[in-house]
């Protein structure tokens, strides 16, 4: 099985490619300007159903027969979507009932966007996978099609549905995982609020209800929709693959600070290759900072292989509060931070700017004013860069620190009636990678329950869901160094509480316990006698065998501890009980990493290391990227590949610039 799109040379560059939103006649312009942008890859017919099938079972090609030529002709390899991420108007009409979806207050959605269809449709299924089946058929030999790209973001707007068809879904999947009724009424503890089923047919999504839903329910119905959602996929992978063995098939993830609804540790393993979309947030200052999180998350779900960035932007979207437009520079910092962390590849969403929709504000390669852009001159520099840099490609990361990430988590601590609802497990787990990022640190993301040799220092901020903690006890004991914060063991996979106190099973590696939560109101800052402060989070504990680093010196609990450590085997575990904020959580990373013998990497400058061979020669390369106003010195030795110059012993990376190094020893 091919595992990347075939016949790319070099990183792969380009971009989202919607021909029928313009006459033919610009279609020449578009092939000269991806000549003269470097363009290699496109994705095409993402939202074109409509165009493909114009009616029930009627379909027109033609137009994409001459697309596709065209590209060959040009030297483009095609990323040929499935094109069913948005259902016809003529299918919804006609099906209304089978295949739109229901909210959980019973709303009925319409077409008149996208993705407007259930995960448990078996019209659109049925319809879906006779379009994929059709284009396999079509395109299998053309010899522009380098990989299948199935429908579009799943999830992104209809991630969860509550109509009757998911209810009877939902069923089947509550069958699967826990057999009996009575078992399902002991994993959902329905003691409580005279909640137990006697029949399968009271079973119901988590639709709305007079107060709190209930909390085992909402977890399996976050399970089984990632699940449902997953499988369309894979109902139009496996036609692809059986008509067009030898095409690799992916779907693009939304890794993203947006997005949290689907297990993409579960989605990973039914791609050929991993890609995603990424979008920063534009009046975040330290945007790229996040980009960073979501790429080694990418990379982590790709297993370390390559992986392809489907879409980012070249400057502004569309669909933030302020739209605010990439400055000079920008665009070409973001894609070499995807480089940098694995990606063989960057694309954008998308390649000419639309004139009407609900996108025509969101940039492009090229922009409404034309090639003659700063935007479209920045598309061009990388693009002419990126054809120098193909000996990177099926190179791996190197990283010394991983970071537990767990969707499952997520989600449990997402619902209400938790202690405090200004808790974020995103955010948690963004602040403690900035303190690593800050720290010149490149961090591989993990799954729960993955092998943790080779990493001394491993982070888990609020793994939630915990059955057994004895992994990271072997890991400490056999010399590692754990980080855990607070929120984390506090119940099982099912979400029930373990009891004796908190973090449950971690009470034992940390040598502590917590007796209760004591969540911070709203703006409340709470100092620590270290200088620290913290936000958001403390929490009544007690030492029962650890050092005790920091305590609070004011807020509800004076002198408690709020910060520990402890010595267990050859290695080291720590305890974070409360929201560190700013230098305090940076301090402490930092300690974390010194103890664990990790080194910090050149301050100011992001540094990433990927290794591999050429002509079968262990080789690295050196990928820094400078965010910063003033020049920057790393120590290097070797080649820039750029533009060619040696770099011997020392490095300048511009203000706002790259620079690529193939190393020496």
């Amino acid at each position: 099985m091919t595992t990347w799109p075939t016949g790319v040379a070099g990183p792969a560059w380009g971009a989202d490619y919607n021909p029928e939103q313009w006459p033919e006649s610009v279609w020449a312009d578009d092939v000269e300007l991806m000549r003269r942008a470097g363009v290699n890859l496109v994705s095409v017919a993402i939202f074109s159903w409509a165009r493909l099938e114009v009616e029930e079972g009627r379909y027109e090609f033609g137009w994409l027969d001459r697309v596709l030529d065209r590209l060959h002709q040009a030297g483009v390899r095609v990323d040929l979507a499935t094109a069913t991420a948005s259902p016809p108007p003529w299918l919804t009409t006609a099906h209304a009932d089978e295949v739109l979806p229901v909210t959980a207050e019973g709303v009925r959605l319409s077409h008149g966007s996208r993705q407007a269809y259930c995960p448990s449709s078996t019209v659109y299924r049925e319809k879906a996978v006779a379009l994929a089946r059709a284009l396999a058929e079509r395109y299998r030999d053309h010899p522009a099609l380098a990989a299948w790209h199935v429908n579009n973001e799943y999830g992104c707007h209809v991630a969860r549905c509550y109509c009757d068809r998911c209810a009877a879904a939902f069923r089947a999947w509550l069958r699967a995982r826990h057999g009996t009724l009575d078992a399902l009424n002991e994993a959902w503890g329905t003691a409580f609020w005279s909640q137990r089923y006697t029949a399968w047919e009271q079973v119901l999504p988590p639709r709305a209800t007079p107060s709190f839903g209930n909390p085992g329910q909402l977890l399996d119905f976050d399970r089984f929709s990632s699940d449902a959602l997953l499988e369309l996929f894979k109902a139009e992978r496996d036609v692809l693959r059986e008509v067009t063995p030898d095409v690799p098939v992916t779907t693009n993830f939304m890794v993203t600070w947006t997005f949290g609804a689907l297990d993409y540790w579960k989605w990973a393993a039914e791609v050929d290759f991993v890609s995603n979309d990424h979008y920063t947030r534009a009046e975040d200052d330290e945007r790229h900072v996040e980009l960073a999180f979501s790429a080694d998350l990418t990379r982590g779900l790709a297993g370390g292989a390559p992986w392809l960035l489907m879409e980012h932007s070249t400057s502004a979207v569309n669909w933030q509060a302020r739209n605010v437009a990439k400055l000079p520079g920008e665009l070409r910092r973001n894609s070499y931070q995807h480089l940098a962390r694995g990606a063989d590849g960057t694309l954008f969403f998308q390649w000419r700017q639309s004139r009407a929709g609900a996108e025509r504000y969101h940039s492009a390669m090229v922009p409404h004013a034309g090639p003659d852009t700063g935007v479209f001159r920045e598309v061009a520099r990388v693009g002419d860069e990126y054809g120098r840099l193909a000996e990177l490609l099926g190179s791996t990361v190197e990283a010394r620190v991983a970071i537990v990430y767990d969707w499952e988590s997520r989600w449990a601590l997402g619902q209400p009636a938790h202690p405090t609802s200004d808790f974020d497990y995103q955010a948690n787990a963004l602040a403690l990678y900035r303190s690593l990022w800050h720290a010149g640190v490149t961090v591989d993301f993990v799954r729960p329950g993955a092998d943790l040799a080779g990493y001394p220092l491993v982070v888990l901020p609020a793994l939630h869901l915990v059955d057994d903690a004895s992994p990271y006890e072997e890991h400490v004991a056999g010399g590692g160094h754990l980080l855990v914060t607070h929120l984390s063991g506090t119940t099982d996979t099912r979400g029930h509480v373990h009891l004796g106190g908190y973090p449950g099973p971690f009470r034992r590696l940390l040598g502590v316990r917590t007796e209760e939560f004591h969540p911070l109101r709203a703006g409340q800052v709470v100092t620590l006698d270290d200088g620290s402060t913290a936000a958001v989070w403390t929490e009544h504990l007690h030492v029962e065998g650890a050092e005790v680093v920091a305590s609070y010196v004011d807020g509800p609990l004076p002198g408690v501890p709020a910060v520990t450590r402890r010595e267990h085997g050859s290695g080291v575990a720590r305890y974070l009980a409360c929201g560190l904020t700013g230098d305090g959580l940076d301090r402490l990373v930092r300690a974390a990493l010194a103890d664990a013998g990790v080194p910090p990497g050149v301050p100011g400058v992001e540094v990433v290391r990927r290794r591999g061979a050429l002509s079968g020669t262990p080789v690295s390369w050196l990928i820094a990227v400078n965010h910063g106003g003033s020049d920057a010195e790393l120590p290097a030795t070797g080649v820039e590949l750029l533009t060619g110059a040696r770099a011997s012993g020392r490095q300048v990376v511009p203000a706002g610039g790259v620079v690529v190094v193939r190393e020496e020893v």
